[in-house]
């Protein structure tokens, strides 16, 4: 349909991308998720992946999902609230609510839907409000939009202009959020959670911390950004985290009280209309968590990483943001000059992501670097190399 105007509206679009060099497509895998990959037919040393701690391939965690499809097998086959709730969701629930000491634990299939869903089902109201850091990930600016709330957007981490916000509001309005990111994704600094957890009880407002970057990597325990600012399920009533990225498996789930947990299970729609995870998913996530908490030599190995990566970067005058997580973007500037040391830095074997508008602002494209505890030193000097070439 050549001359079908919907269809050259879309292509006009699609040209536009790629005049601004904001065009994107997806890479074929031949291998695990690990440092050294073979990707779209050729070997790769790769910095992009959020498998934080190492996980995604280890064989414990693939016995258990192997051995987890044997008995339940593959699909749940339903909804939790249907039939589609097994032991092991059930399992793993719980092992969340201690690890995070929550007093329970919900699974959703995916981080997304975990947002929208307790976003949604807490915000009810036209006249609810919605506070969110402006560099929150996508899903809670969508969650947060979809609402129907009043949307308000501060500064990033820009504590001082969140209170002129909350003073500025009725006190009376029925339901106030306040919605951020733990470790924020593009960037990798966290949230200044403790200031948050104050002003959100001052105002009588919920807080939500989205700690999908920061579960299983920071904490004495592993149990996230909330553990390492010392703050409890009082400070923090509602906890989201990921199971695809530290943990290495798929899903997400939200930590939190009795009462709110009950709530959501009556209420949150992505979670009521939805099949559950596979029985496997949460089997092998199960020994996951475990190997968090037994193995702390991954978070030790990893902050040594990023300690080495900082400190190479900075002797080869490379912009970096400031963070102390495993994301450690280089600010380029330009879509076109990030896609092409992305590029360069692919024919010499190593895959770095360029990331650009519109997942960061205008003008801040960067390389994506992410560490992981299966990188080993010399993965990091051969990066280091290769950005030294620049």
């Amino acid at each position: 349909m050549p001359d079908d105007p919907k269809f050259t509206k879309i292509r006009s679009e699609l040209d536009l991308r790629r005049s601004r060099h904001l065009y994107r497509s997806t890479r074929v895998a031949d291998s695990p998720q690990q440092p050294q990959r073979h990707i779209d037919g050729k070997p790769l040393l790769t910095f992009c992946s959020n498998d934080y701690l190492g996980l995604a391939n280890h064989p414990d965690v693939i016995h258990a999902f192997q051995q987890a499809a044997n008995t339940y097998g593959v699909g749940s086959g339903a909804a939790h609230l249907v039939n589609g709730h097994s032991r092991p969701h059930q399992q793993l629930e719980e092992a969340l609510a201690a690890f995070t000491g929550r007093e329970r634990a919900l699974l959703f299939s995916t981080g997304y839907m975990t947002n929208l869903g307790v976003v949604n089902a807490l915000l009810t109201g036209r006249n609810d409000l919605v506070y969110a850091d402006r560099l929150n990930h996508a899903s809670l600016v969508d969650a947060a939009l979809l609402s129907g709330a009043k949307l308000i957007r501060y500064p990033h981490n820009d504590t001082t202009s969140l209170g002129k916000r909350l003073m500025a509001q009725d006190a009376e309005s029925p339901t106030q959020l306040i919605l951020t990111d733990g470790v924020f994704s593009m960037d990798g600094d966290v949230a200044p959670l403790a200031k948050l957890a104050s002003m959100a009880r001052h105002h009588d407002a919920w807080l939500m911390v989205d700690d999908a970057h920061g579960f299983g990597v920071l904490g004495n325990t592993g149990a996230g950004l909330v553990e390492a600012a010392g703050l409890s399920q009082d400070d923090v009533p509602i906890l989201m985290g990921t199971l695809g990225k530290a943990l290495g498996t798929a899903g997400a789930f939200v930590a939190g009280s009795h009462d709110l947990i009950e709530y959501l299970m009556q209420t949150a729609r992505t979670w009521i209309y939805t099949t559950a995870q596979p029985p496997a998913v949460a089997a092998a996530t199960l020994v996951s968590l475990q190997l968090v908490q037994t193995e702390s030599w991954r978070r030790d190995h990893l902050r040594t990483l990023i300690q080495q990566f900082r400190s190479g970067a900075a002797q080869l005058g490379l912009p970096l943001m400031p963070s102390d997580t495993a994301i450690q973007p280089i600010v380029v500037g330009s879509s076109e000059q990030a896609l092409a040391m992305s590029r360069k830095l692919e024919e010499r074997g190593i895959l770095v992501t360029a990331i650009r508008p519109p997942t960061v602002p205008l003008e801040t494209a960067r390389l994506r670097v992410t560490l992981s505890a299966a990188h080993t030193t010399e993965d990091v000097e051969r990066l280091l190399a290769a950005l030294g070439k620049f």
